[in-house]
């Protein structure tokens, strides 16, 4: 059975005027369906550039990239915009929210651009929003902003949920709420979910483990019994 994801030789290479940078020198790796997934690495070693790959963000220089049977890497840009529509929930550090529409507006807005969406108030419910719908993005907390994002990101009913160090801007606690809610969720669906954070504490929570580092990968570790996020301290 084939994999969920695949990264085959993939390189990336920016040029900022007559400088040449290699985010990414080769690299190898495999994701299985439904697997709650850490790509964990310093800054700089290369992992936001595989998230901005997988997400459909930027494009490889060179290597093969397969998602769902589909070698996105020989996308066209049409074929790309489609792909995350359809196929990616974001989570980003910084939420990202629209002000000027409340919660629950900021994740009716994601539904009207993807074909099977999930149901809006049950959503918000499962991220534990319910009473707060009508609230804009200024009167709910980090942690409350954050849990938006994530429900706006699953009501699109993604093949893939992809977050870009979800709880770098939350505190300690708020942030170990997030990071359950992001366990459970693949848990309780089935769904995909790629976590991209520095912080290597959190490695113990994953099913797979994927350290990057100089634009490689350094290791891949399949964690037999994941830790639950209560248990985890940094």
């Amino acid at each position: 059975m084939s994999a969920f994801i695949e990264f085959k030789d993939v390189t990336k290479t920016y040029h900022i005027g007559e400088t040449q940078i290699n985010a990414l020198n080769g690299v190898n790796f495999s994701i299985d369906e439904s697997e709650f997934v850490i790509i964990a690495g310093a800054s700089g070693a290369g992992k936001s550039t595989i998230l901005n790959l997988l997400g459909g963000m930027d494009s490889a220089t060179s290597g093969t990239i397969t998602v769902d049977g589909d070698i996105i890497s020989e996308y066209t840009t049409q074929q790309m915009v489609d792909y995350r529509r359809y196929n990616i929930g974001f989570v980003f550090q910084f939420y990202n929210l629209v002000q000027n529409l409340t919660a629950v507006e900021n994740v009716e807005l994601a539904t009207q651009i993807c074909k099977e969406p999930l149901d809006i108030y049950q959503v918000m419910d499962d991220v534990g929003l319910s009473d707060r719908i009508n609230n804009f993005p200024s009167q709910l907390s980090g942690g409350e902003q954050q849990r938006v994002a994530i429900a706006r990101a699953l009501a699109k009913n993604p093949k893939l949920l992809i977050c870009d160090e979800p709880t770098g801007a939350l505190d300690y606690n708020t942030g170990k709420q997030i990071l359950k809610l992001l366990q459970d969720t693949s848990r309780r669906t089935g769904m995909t979910v790629i976590i991209v954070t520095h912080n290597l504490a959190l490695t113990d929570i994953g099913d797979k483990v994927i350290r990057v580092k100089s634009g490689l990968i350094d290791s891949v570790t399949i964690n037999e019994n994941p830790m639950d996020v209560e248990k985890v301290e940094w």
